[in-house]
């Protein structure tokens, strides 16, 4: 089969390996669909995997094709999506069912083999059903749509909210649909590129914002004053501390993309917080109870009801021969991009 593996920052291959074997408590599942995620990019272009010939690949959906021995309730043509998240079940977090919190995981893509591939093996545990009218693309996208609503559930996003979403990559343009779903009075979206506001625009959002033509504390604040709820998944310092400072008195503010970067908060923003006794809450990840997790079915429920779509976002698919191509153009900024998805088979 075709695998893309990374060898070191930047040194990605597109080589032919044998399917894997699976054990008796294991199950073979063809990919279909396998996303690229933002902490993708990073790993293949700067930070490295945590093994030399890591397959990349955690956002993914297939075809169950063969079962171990001792696997139930799945048989050979079961649609699945697949959590990428091996917990180790014994840590504190694990046994209180905070799977995104366990302290000695694994990870399908990172830690683990991916699904940049054409087969993968899994845990059955690790296993979603696919509903019948919602594609392999979708099913794909249930990772970072899962993402957006644990960070909407964690600071309390609620009916009749004022809602601002910071950044509209993947996990922003969910956020804005699983708003509405939510009861969310109006969204509000901010980003710097036009062509995913007016994508927002499409998806839900009331009011958008580029905040490369604005100043998007200045515009928000005018058009609907303080808000109710924020989330950024950007992970830009910038956009972080545009976030507080929009907010209203009690307001909730989520940061769910990853930075890596210090964060410096302007003296506006420092009074925002205090003065208006404002929420600043951490997202990680989307795991609870029963693994892999309310978040994976609910969205799952979402996307069958036609509540919450995927496609829309997807704004290029390849073939897995064409991953170390796409990877440099990312590289490059020769890119603008949603989801970019790569169908192995």
């Amino acid at each position: 089969m075709k695998a893309v593996k990374l060898y070191e920052p930047g040194n990605l291959q597109v080589e032919e390996i044998p399917v894997p074997a699976i054990r008796a408590d294991e199950v073979l599942v063809e990919v279909k669909a396998v996303g690229v995620c933002g902490s993708d990019i990073p790993r293949a272009l700067y930070k490295g995997a945590y093994y030399k010939g890591l397959t990349l690949g955690h956002e993914f959906s297939g075809e169950i094709v063969e079962c171990g021995a001792n696997v139930q309730n799945w048989k050979k043509g079961d649609r699945v999506t697949v959590a990428p998240l091996v917990p180790c079940n014994q840590c504190e977090y694990c046994l209180s069912g905070d799977y995104s919190l366990c302290e000695k995981y694994n990870y399908y893509g990172s830690r683990t083999d991916g699904a940049m591939a054409d087969f993968i093996k899994v845990s059955p545990d690790n296993l979603l059903r696919l509903p019948d009218n919602v594609s392999y693309e979708a099913g794909a996208m249930i990772d970072p749509a899962a993402n957006a609503i644990h960070g909407l559930w964690r600071g309390g996003c609620k009916e009749g909210d004022v809602v601002a979403v910071f950044g509209l990559g993947a996990i922003g343009l969910f956020a804005i649909q699983f708003a509405k779903v939510l009861g969310a009075k109006q969204v509000i979206a901010v980003d710097i590129h036009q062509e995913k506001l007016d994508l927002a625009k499409q998806l839900g959002a009331d009011v958008t914002v580029n905040s490369m033509q604005v100043d998007p504390v200045k515009e928000v604040l005018a058009r609907v004053g303080g808000v109710d709820f924020i989330i950024d998944t950007s992970g830009s310092p910038i956009a972080q501390n545009q976030a507080v400072s929009v907010a209203g008195k009690r307001g909730r503010v989520v940061f769910l993309g990853i930075s890596n970067n210090e964060l410096t908060l302007s003296k506006e923003a420092v009074n925002n917080l205090l003065r208006y006794e404002l929420s600043l809450l951490g997202s990680w990840n989307s795991f609870s109870k029963p693994f892999p997790g309310r978040e994976w079915t609910f969205t799952a429920e979402m996307m069958e009801a036609g509540k919450v779509v995927a496609e829309p976002i997807i704004s290029h698919r390849y073939g897995l021969d064409q991953a170390p191509e796409v990877f440099e153009k990312i590289k490059n900024r020769e890119l603008v991009f949603n989801k970019i998805m790569f169908l192995p088979n």
